[in-house]
């Protein structure tokens, strides 16, 4: 090899060992904005978090509407933004076509799994999180009713359902759980005077406690829980601080994780199916300041009690995603 060629080798190693090193990480936002104060917040959150540690920059798009989801994956990639991380699950059909486009480019998709070399779909467990908060509904109610109110009627969203109502009837086997959705649209994510509307009739049937599962909708349902009597339960992000003292807990579901890691691992995220349970802290409750009143003693030795036997395997939380019914309904 000549020098000019080992020369024209180093240069251009140089080359893409600097492009490597400047590609900015990026996340797109869904529906709802990313101050819905639930799942998207929780994406920034982790976003924002891993700038201010490493004093990076990343790029952020927020969806408008449903026809912006190829468009703003194109952009970024074309951008050179690397990797690109994407919230919700319905991003899944638009990246499975736009990936192999861009093979150099990683990609991170959360709550749906997408079969291609050059992405991570990150999947949660969160049937266990909300068994540890119906357990403490379960606990918390004094009149045998909680509620339920989830966003889109999908299957991952029935999967919260049943985790939730198996942690109740843990608590209460006598115990009655109402459950609605918002709707059948991506739009059930972000209307939270339908959120409180549902609320208000589950109260009137007597919830004392109701568990919201909706992302920008479940702002309402916590709403109309507080001004109804009812104690509210949170989602996704720690919700505790919207209503102080009214709000039981919230089942944290670790996006911001989720997002923090993969811009961690910058070109280097490594394809395939990451999953994040109460084993690795990727779902959880949370207990601050904000609800210290409301929980007692005994409700956190049976948190502490449910999620060791959890991640034992001695109580099986049921999937729904795996096994679309819910045993314990």
């Amino acid at each position: 090899m000549t020098l000019f060629k080992q020369f024209l080798g180093a240069a251009a190693t140089l080359a893409l060992s600097a492009g490597a090193a400047l590609a900015e990480p990026a996340v797109i936002y869904d529906l709802g904005g990313k101050y819905d104060k639930s799942f998207n917040e929780a994406a920034y959150n982790g976003a924002k978090r891993w700038a201010e540690e490493t004093g990076g920059k990343y790029k952020e798009l927020e969806m408008q509407s449903e026809a912006q989801r190829e468009q703003a994956l194109r952009k970024l990639a074309e951008s050179g933004a690397n990797p690109i991380v994407m919230t919700g699950f319905a991003f899944g059909d638009t990246l499975n076509q736009v990936a192999p486009d861009y093979p150099d480019t990683k990609f991170a998709i959360i709550d749906m799994v997408v079969d291609q070399p050059n992405v991570e779909s990150i999947v949660f467990k969160e049937e266990q999180g909300s068994y540890l908060v119906g357990l403490m509904a379960g606990m918390a109610s004094k009149t045998g009713t909680v509620g339920f109110v989830g966003g889109m009627d999908i299957p991952l969203i029935r999967k919260f359902a049943c985790g939730y109502v198996q942690g109740v009837k843990a608590a209460n086997p006598d115990a009655k759980v109402i459950e609605n959705m918002t709707g059948t649209t991506p739009a059930a994510w972000n209307d939270p005077v339908k959120g409180g509307e549902i609320a208000k009739a589950q109260i009137s049937q007597g919830a004392d406690v109701i568990y919201a599962a909706a992302g920008g909708t479940g702002i309402g349902v916590l709403q109309a829980a507080t001004d109804g009597g009812a104690l509210g339960i949170g989602v996704d992000s720690n919700q505790n601080y919207l209503h102080p003292g009214k709000i039981l807990t919230s089942m944290l579901k670790r996006v911001d994780t989720a997002v923090d890691e993969a811009f961690k691992a910058g070109p280097d995220l490594k394809p395939g199916i990451k999953v994040m349970g109460l084993s690795d802290d990727g779902v959880g409750v949370a207990l601050d300041d904000n609800n210290k009143s409301l929980v007692t003693p005994a409700m956190l030795k049976a948190v502490d009690q449910a999620k060791a036997d959890i991640i034992s395997g001695k109580i099986k939380v049921h999937d729904y995603m795996s096994d679309d019914s819910c045993p314990v309904e």
